[in-house]
């Protein structure tokens, strides 16, 4: 009787497949191109987390603070500092149109710019003593305001709030152009940078448009590191961050301007 070990039926199955047909020339290059073995997916790149945005954005506003205190401590001219502001503004609008998450082109902004809020913040503390930590402070409460807003949800960035801010935005920089061109014919403009009730509410108008850009900063650093974005997008993100800052600071520096120049 024929044996039915499974064993023994298996090996003689493979004995009579090694005396099979010799496989053909294409069989066997078939064979030799597939791969032996498959190792485990891996993700293309390192996703963002808060920490990237955390290290990258003590490194920009350390280099955008260093080059403001060189050019203080420097006395650059005024020309340095214009030409520096024309500078940052060509590069802020290349990195934010591009969205680009170049470290080189970044940190290229937070020098130039630098330079030009150090030489201001100079002029502004030579004419009113004190105003530059005023201003500082009050920057860094209205980070800490926004953030915390953002934080406990107490205002939510739906797509209404964007329209909306985006269009308050558009319109303040439109009355900043009219206001402009109608000082060179008549001494102070419309009045919106002047210390007067117009330039008073202006000045605060201009600090909410500020912080609702750093809501909308604190709002892309969290869907990014929940979405997965790449860790070089933590970049953009810093510079967004930087953008809202300087405003801030600067719409700060000229709000506290109004009240302390009496002094």
């Amino acid at each position: 009787m024929e044996s039915k070990n499974p064993v023994f039926s298996r090996s003689r199955q493979q004995a009579a497949g090694w005396g099979g047909p010799t496989p053909s020339p294409d069989q066997l290059q078939n064979m030799y191109d597939a791969p032996s073995y498959a190792p485990p997916a891996r993700p293309a790149h390192r996703t963002m987390t808060l920490d990237d945005v955390v290290v990258r954005g003590f490194l920009t506003l350390g280099v955008l603070v260093l080059a403001a205190a060189a050019a203080w401590v420097l006395n650059v001219p005024p020309m340095v500092a214009i030409g520096a502001a024309v500078i940052a503004l060509i590069i802020g609008l290349v990195a934010s149109f591009t969205m680009s998450t170049n470290p080189a082109l970044i940190l290229a902004y937070a020098v130039f710019e630098g330079i030009f809020l150090g030489k201001i913040s100079a002029v502004f503390e030579g004419a009113i003593s004190g105003i530059v930590l005023q201003a500082v402070l009050g920057t860094a409460f209205a980070f800490g305001a926004v953030l915390t807003v953002y934080s406990l949800r107490i205002v939510r960035v739906t797509p209404k709030l964007v329209k909306f801010g985006i269009a308050a935005a558009i319109a303040a920089i439109g009355l900043l152009l009219v206001n402009l061109i109608v000082g060179l014919f008549n001494d102070g403009g419309l009045g919106l940078r002047t210390d007067s009730p117009i330039g008073w509410a202006f000045s605060i108008v201009m600090i909410l448009i500020g912080c609702f850009f750093l809501l909308l900063d604190f709002d892309a650093i969290e869907q990014g590191v929940k979405q997965g974005a790449p860790e070089k997008f933590a970049w953009q993100c810093v510079f967004g961050l930087t953008l809202s800052l300087v405003w801030i600071y600067l719409e700060v520096l000229r709000f506290v301007s109004y009240f302390s120049s009496s002094d």
